[in-house]
């Protein structure tokens, strides 16, 4: 007679691990695409633009050549030397390409930046609201999130002030993100500066400025942490700015005397990023750039339509983003609990959300919504929205 097998006993820190309820919001989506209905997209953080054809052929003609076999753990010199020139041009910087770190993805560049930089125990500061996956990260590893709470006011901005209040003895890394998800709030030159200042004094804590977003700007100009200080690891990818999420590339960008640390760490757990991929992201940096240009813009065209609509239907706006593509927005007069309220919109209005919780507690009552869809499929969102909350 055969007995099923015993209930598995999983990790602690596996269960105490929240889902990352946007990707979960998406998939109730599909569900009921599935099942025939009409779904309007305004959760994922995903390009909803093709990757550009001259990206897509550079892949396919690495893939022709059969170059399928492992790289080098840091990754293709090539694409080193070219991410190395696109941040040296762009922000005056003089970075060599012995410093770059190749990645399936940014996640995986965070995860090893994290390892190479925390013992157990140890803490990083960071905005509360963050991107939802940041304090997961942090306690897989038995580590502490201690979180800055930003104001809507200040855009939700990681101030210096606000670092400086929020160091303690137990911080091993600060974290900053910008151009930022979930605001949309971009950092200015003093603050980058002003939080390196700080850093600096407290005894040389490392900065990781994930700058995944950068180049998705409306007026002003982007920034680098490296343009500040020496001592910080800034992660980077393709996903946003050249619309290759499903690639998965990414790369980190170090101090030189970390580097070794950081590729024994590649060498064990991820081996090397994609071979071919790789060379689309060759492509990428060293194609034409016009795609980029013309995204931009008509991500800004939508996100001044949409902070109209959302302001008309009753929504709170108390900060314009200016990147990204995401606007986070005061629900509070249609409810307080946020992860309710984007399941019955999704239900009912056939209208996908993210509900802000998944993005700290300092975002509760908010909930977040994507431009990343086109203008039609956005006021049709509008629409429904303002049916159904407004009647």
């Amino acid at each position: 007679m055969s007995h099923p097998p015993a209930s598995l006993s999983l990790s602690e820190r596996s269960m105490n691990i929240p889902p990352f309820y946007v990707m979960e919001v998406l998939e109730s989506a599909q569900k009921l695409e599935q099942a025939g209905r009409d779904i309007i997209h305004l959760e994922i953080g995903e390009p909803d633009f093709p990757t550009a054809p001259h990206i897509c052929e550079a892949a396919n003609q690495s893939l022709a050549s059969c170059n399928t076999r492992y790289t080098h753990s840091l990754g293709l010199p090539e694409l080193r030397s070219a991410i190395v020139d696109d941040y040296n041009n762009r922000f005056g910087l003089d970075l060599v390409p012995e410093q770059v770190l190749v990645t399936s993805g940014t996640s995986p560049a965070l995860m090893l930046t994290f390892m190479a930089l925390l013992d157990q125990g140890d803490g990083v500061l960071m905005s509360n609201p963050h991107y939802a996956c940041y304090p997961n990260f942090v306690s897989a590893l038995g580590c502490q999130s201690n979180f800055a709470y930003t104001s809507e006011e200040n855009g939700f901005g990681l101030t210096p002030e606000l670092v400086s209040e929020n160091l303690d003895a137990d911080t091993s890394a600060i974290l900053i993100n910008s151009p930022s998800n979930p605001t949309g709030y971009v950092m200015s030159s003093g603050e980058m500066q002003g939080i390196a200042e700080i850093a600096e004094n407290k005894g040389n804590i490392p900065i990781i400025s994930d700058e995944i977003y950068q180049g998705l700007i409306y007026g002003g100009k982007d920034h680098s942490i490296l343009e500040y200080t020496d001592n910080a690891f800034v992660l980077n990818g393709f996903s946003k700015k050249y619309c290759m999420t499903g690639w998965r590339l990414g790369y980190m960008i170090a101090p030189l005397d970390c580097m070794r640390v950081l590729q024994k760490l590649q060498q064990n757990f991820f081996i090397c990023a994609n071979s071919f991929v790789q060379e689309a992201g060759i492509a990428a940096l060293r194609g034409p750039q016009d795609h980029v240009g013309e995204m931009v813009a008509t991500y800004d065209e939508r996100r001044k339509h949409m902070l109209k609509r959302l302001k008309d239907i009753g929504f709170r706006v108390g900060y314009e983003p200016m990147g990204a593509f995401y606007v986070l927005a005061d629900a509070s007069e249609f409810g307080t609990d946020s992860l309710e309220m984007s399941r019955t919109i999704l239900n009912e209005a056939g209208v996908a959300v993210t509900p802000g919780i998944d993005f700290g507690d300092g975002a509760q009552g908010y909930i977040r919504f994507s431009y990343a869809n086109s203008l039609e499929n956005i006021e049709e969102g509008m629409k429904r929205l303002d049916t159904f909350l407004n009647g």
